[in-house]
């Protein structure tokens, strides 16, 4: 068990570049098991969800172990469909296993996959789309069970809402179907272009992928591919948000600017001087410059506000000069992050999906506790504006999306350094 000990009021200085995206390697390593031949995925960050994922890979029968800082992947002869309880229940994406395993095996048991509570997530939109092309649904009490006695076959498919995870269950589904499927009202992320990128690499006829329309031609044999997954907006909006709250200057390197365009416009709006390349962007704003408030803040699907981001944008508000509010349209759980905000001092308050920001006030330091793994890395982030040392507490969370925060922000000249309990 550890704590973070965050002392706060320094301004950070310095460059960084973000890892491959933790939501585009999730799926990737899923769709590893479509691939007849070995796969290498590279520079991979080694993340406690990843590690699931290969303990995940092994369970069902495949091979799959690091080499260096890329994994490499094989599927065998001998995989089955059962995906053990314990692996389920640890993250979100074991959902994406049901698509390659209802190919490979016909039969695949799924018990309800765990991860942040966020609140519900269902995964009907998952499951509607693969009995369109011809799976048997089976829902009991604790899993789902999906069969097949022919193959999947193409399919013309509306998704009731743009379901990232949804859209790329079934973007593998209809690469092993017979004849073509077609996506409407797809998600649009650019992982979804990142996974597609790899399949199609692997021998996949995929069109449209970061568009609402995606058709896939199915039915061709996949082989394996090396890929490099595209670098982390999320971890990017981080270490943004970080220069935002204590103040300085941060590079961002190898990375895509467009993908995270809200957020950075969220801390322009906010006082910050922004200034974007082709693949970086720096984050300028001088620590004795208050930040300004008055920001009404909605996420939505790409390429609007990510939800993701939500929790960061709250931290660098909570010391602004006026009040502001954040509603996420997604997760109704998404800021359970804001009783650490108040422990710390903040004028906030939640209700539902809802996020009140009095701005205003001063930051001190206070034991506060990670709920989830974006909350906990906003309140490491609200903690480097903080006067004294804030302790936070079950971080184990945050390293499901990033190998070593603490390292990352003391790198920038942060104070912040992992202790035993």
């Amino acid at each position: 068990m550890q704590i973070y000990r965050i002392t706060g009021g320094r301004a950070l200085c310095g460059r960084i570049r973000p890892a491959a995206a933790k939501n585009s390697v999730l799926p990737l390593l899923a769709a590893t098991l479509l691939c007849s031949e070995p796969c290498r995925l590279r520079g991979v960050p080694r993340l406690a969800d990843v590690d699931t994922s290969l303990r995940l890979l092994r369970a069902v029968g495949a091979e799959a172990a690091w080499q260096g800082g890329d994994i490499l992947t094989k599927p065998t002869a001998l995989l089955c469909g059962d995906i053990p309880p314990q692996l389920a229940g640890a993250m979100r994406s074991s959902v994406f296993y049901l698509a390659p395993l209802l190919l490979r095996c016909g039969r695949v048991t799924l018990p309800l996959p765990g991860g942040c509570r966020l609140g519900p997530r269902p995964v009907d939109i998952h499951l509607s789309g693969l009995a369109a092309m011809g799976a048997r649904v089976e829902a009991r009490a604790a899993c789902v069970v999906l069969t097949r006695t022919a193959p999947l076959r193409g399919a013309d498919i509306t998704l009731r809402l743009p379901s990232v995870g949804a859209t790329l269950t079934l973007m593998m589904a209809a690469c092993g179907a017979v004849g073509t499927t077609v996506l409407r009202g797809a998600a649009c992320e650019p992982e979804i272009a990142d996974v597609a990128a790899f399949l199609n690499a692997a021998g996949a006829q995929i069109h449209g992928a970061g568009t609402p329309v995606l058709v896939v031609r199915g039915g061709r044999a996949l082989r394996g591919a090396a890929h490099i997954p595209l670098p982390d907006r999320i971890a990017a909006a981080t270490y943004a948000a970080a220069a935002a709250t204590a103040g300085g200057q941060v590079t961002v390197e190898g990375c895509r600017p467009k993908h995270l365009a809200p957020f950075l416009q969220h801390l322009r709006a906010a006082g910050c001087a922004v200034e974007t390349a082709p693949d970086s962007f720096t984050v300028l704003r001088e620590p004795a410059r208050r930040l300004r408030g008055g920001q009404e803040l909605c996420t939505a699907a790409w390429p609007g506000f990510a939800t993701d981001t939500a929790p960061l944008a709250a931290a660098v508000l909570l010391t602004a000069d006026a009040p502001s509010r954040i509603y996420d349209a997604l997760f109704e759980n998404r800021f359970a992050c804001a009783e650490g905000f108040a422990a710390m001092g903040a004028r906030v308050g939640a209700k539902g999906r809802l996020l009140w920001l009095g701005g205003g006030g001063a930051l001190h330091g206070a034991a506060v506790t990670a709920p989830d793994l974006r909350g906990g890395a906003a309140l490491m982030v609200a903690a480097l504006a903080a006067r004294g040392t804030t302790q936070l507490t079950d971080p184990g969370c945050i390293a499901r999306g990033y190998a070593d925060l603490c390292a990352d922000l003391r790198d920038l000249g942060a104070a912040c350094a992992p202790e035993p309990c």
